[in-house]
Parts: C-alpha cells; structure tokens; sequence
C-alpha cells in the first residue's frame, strides 16, 4: 500500500496540470460512469491529500466546489498521469486535460461525495506529518497514555496518518527507539523527535518521488557499497533488511510479525 507521501505527490500534479480549465471524467470500465457524467465538463478545482486519502473537487466556478472524488489506493492501486489517448487495463477513472490523462486503476474505492462528507472523512483520520509540521499535542496525549507499542500505534492511520511499514521502520531506527516500548514510556522528547523526523523523510519523498532514510555518512558511495535494490527503491537503513548487518554497528538486522505487517528493526542500536 502507499505510504502517505504518495498521496501527496499525486495531489500536487493533478493541481499543476489539470487546474487551467474544463476536465474530460469518464469511467472506461464503467464501473463510476454515473457519477463521472456528473462532473465530466466541470473544473478540477483542487487536489488534496492526508494521510492515505486523496480528494479532488469539481465545479463550475473557481470557489464553489460541487463534487469532491474520494480515492484511496488500497494495496493495488494506482493512478497514473499518461498520454489522454493511452487506454488500457481497467481503468476506472479518467481525468483528461486533452493532453495528459490521470487514469485510476484497481483501487480500492474511488467514491464521489459532497465536501462535506470528504471533511468528516479527514475529521476521523490521524495527523499526517505533511500538513502538520509541528508535533500536535493531542496526539502525544493519546500516545503517551497508550499501552500499545509505538511500534503498533505508528501503524494506526486514526493516529499518525499516512505512516506506513516503512516510515514506521525506519523513524524508530534513526531515533534510537525500540519498537516494542509503550506508548506510556516514551517521553516527550522522544515522542517530538519521531514527528519532526517523520515530517522531514516525508516531505523528502513528496519532493523525490522516493524514500531516502540514510544519512550522509551511510549511503552506498560514502560506505563504499551497492546499491540498494528494491521495488520500493530508496536507500534505508532496516527496512527489508532482515539479517543483513546494521549499516551503524554491523549487528544482524532482525525481524517479526506485528499486527499482520513485518517489522524490521536493530536489536543492538534501538
């Protein structure tokens, strides 16, 4: 599943390139050709992101949205920017400019709704470090009052939104943090820590299209080593590196089952 700086990214095109005037919506699948034929002809008027959700509105002038499109991407999914004549696979949306199509396949919803319905969907999410850059205080109440791990509560989209496997791996590595320790044990300054430096590697990856998590000192040319070869790509520290020595002190990374998705973490640095 994407992790939440994909969201983002996408939203950030579909604002750039689609924003100039009327949109071509259909459903070559059909499986949204009644809802598309609603806003087929209107303005894509913005594209927003949190967390794991994205939202794009239409309408026929500039400051009254009419239609917002929910999509979220689920394990599968994906939305692409190709050529507006390019048509393949099961496409269930297409958003041309004339030009360039974004065309959405596989996922696992694509709903339209009214503003407010996408606004109580973002009201019931958690805090996504991309729009909120400073360390929310409401959100250190809940964890520090949690017995649940970090680890675990890394994970929960009601709480940090749009962190994924990744994300979640590589935060606790790079602060030092055993992912086994409860919520309740953490103190603030770690809890800050884990939401600045998770701002930051996610404002990376929105700009870069990759998630990047090593320092200096530790990518391939400053090590004297390979690449790392991924389908996620990115050069990280622990995740997918179950038994490989730490890039810090040489200790086997390991790995485990938690909640249904594998953590990998350093048994020696955190």
């Amino acid at each position: 599943m994407p992790e939440g700086h994909v969201l983002h990214r996408l939203a950030r095109t579909l604002n750039a390139d689609f924003r100039s005037g009327p949109v071509e919506v259909t459903s070559p699948q059909g499986r949204f050709a009644t809802e598309a034929s609603l806003i087929d002809g209107t303005r894509l008027l913005e594209a927003s992101a949190h967390g794991k959700h994205l939202f794009i509105s239409f309408g026929h002038e500039l400051d009254a949205p009419e239609h917002t499109i929910y999509i979220h991407l689920g394990l599968i999914g994906s939305l692409r920017f190709e050529p507006a004549t390019d048509e393949w696979g099961q496409m269930r949306l297409h958003i041309s400019n004339g030009k360039t199509a974004a065309n959405l396949r596989g996922p696992q919803k694509c709903e339209l709704m009214t503003p407010g319905e996408a606004a109580a969907i973002v009201d019931k999410s958690g805090f996504d470090p991309i729009v909120e850059l400073d360390p929310p205080e409401a959100l250190w109440e809940r964890v520090h009052r949690s017995k649940r791990t970090i680890g675990s509560m890394l994970m929960d989209q009601k709480l940090f939104a749009g962190v994924g496997n990744i994300y979640r791996a590589e935060v606790l590595f790079r602060q030092g943090i055993d992912p086994a320790l409860p919520g309740k044990q953490l103190n603030r300054a770690q809890f800050d820590t884990i939401w600045t430096d998770l701002a930051e590697l996610m404002a990376y990856g929105v700009d870069h299209g990759r998630i990047d998590t090593v320092r200096p000192e530790h990518t391939p040319e400053a090590m004297d080593r390979p690449p790392r070869k991924d389908d996620h790509g990115g050069e990280v520290y622990v995740y997918r590196r179950a038994t490989d020595p730490c890039y810090v002190c040489g200790t086997p990374i390991e790995t485990k089952v938690l909640e249904g998705r594998k953590l990998y973490w350093c048994p020696e640095c955190q």
